[in-house]
């Protein structure tokens, strides 16, 4: 008993050096550090959003909303007046929210779809199928990694508009439809890590290629196959450059584009920041709960890594 106290208290005493130990202490307060860091825009975003514009000259550096008020998400929604936005200090712009907020969705959906479906099943060519030339076509795709998307935007502009796909989702979608780069990389470097057992055993049951990977390898690989479709839809909901070349009417326009637009609709050239700011908040709810949703399968797919 005498024995199982000492160690007990050997034990305690090794975990208070360790927590006082200056390195462990400068960790933490360098993390605590960068999270604040991180975390400071959004709250001044949110913030913002429950300020009016006209009282936030006022006292620029509080940290608390100045003149609180709903007025901002209101008009934004499309439940505030014109003359209401006006006396808030607003612009009297508006913003078809909801049209936009549509047109985004069904943007990044589509691409996230079509993306995580093809770059999976070229991953699997890539990293389980022999055949001729497999290393050179994948090191021609990782060379690709290696060309800015601002060099491939006026070619795809060029062939959006001789095929007459401009101001349709279509046009929008098709250039990232198919497969990315990284996408297959990713996928790639975890199918590399199966055991080949696994597939052999389903080709002693007769399976094919494509039962092999839709009925074993995709079940398997649902962790990356989420993380990768959350970081597709997430980049794509952010995309702004390519939606404003080929999408710029209404019936196409994503939020991104839609709020750069709002930002510029001010005849006295001072921006509505507080309906700037909770459009901002609102359309990167989505992105928000998508992402804590899903938080498990992007922490286990990190340790995943193409060692073979």
């Amino acid at each position: 008993m005498a024995t199982i106290t000492a160690a007990r208290a050997d034990a305690e005493q090794k975990r208070r050096r360790r927590a006082l130990n200056p390195g462990r202490i400068l960790a933490w307060v360098a993390m605590i550090f960068f999270l604040a860091l991180s975390i400071f825009p959004f709250l001044w975003m949110i913030r913002t959003a429950f300020s009016t514009t006209r009282s936030l000259p006022s006292n620029p550096g509080s940290l608390l909303p100045v003149d609180f008020t709903w007025g901002a998400f209101q008009r934004v929604l499309g439940l505030g007046t014109q003359a209401q936005a006006i006396a808030e200090g607003g612009s009297g712009a508006s913003v078809n929210f909801w049209l936009y907020l549509r047109n985004s969705v069904i943007y990044a959906g589509a691409v996230t779809i079509g993306q995580v479906f093809f770059c999976s099943m070229a991953a699997y060519a890539f990293a389980r199928l022999r055949w001729p030339g497999r290393n050179i076509v994948f090191g021609v795709f990782l060379g690709a990694l290696l060309v800015p998307p601002i060099f491939t935007s006026l070619p795809n502009f060029v062939l959006i508009k001789n095929l007459g796909l401009l101001n349709t989702f279509p046009g929008m979608i098709l250039p990232t439809f198919l497969m990315t780069p990284f996408a297959i990389f990713f996928l790639r470097q975890f199918f590399l890590g199966i055991n080949r057992e696994i597939e052999e055993s389903a080709s002693l049951d007769g399976a094919g290629p494509w039962r092999t990977f839709f009925r074993i390898i995709l079940p398997m690989s649902t962790a990356p196959i989420t993380t990768l479709a959350i970081l597709t839809f997430i980049n794509t909901w952010n995309d702004y450059f390519w939606p404003l070349l080929v999408g710029n009417s209404d019936a196409t326009k994503v939020l991104t584009v839609a709020l750069g637009v709002f930002r510029s609709q001010t005849p006295a050239g001072s921006p509505d920041w507080a309906g700037l700011m909770a459009a901002t908040l609102i359309a990167a709810l989505p992105v928000l709960i998508l992402f804590f949703a899903f938080a498990r399968k992007i922490i286990d797919s990190i340790g995943y890594s193409g060692s073979k």
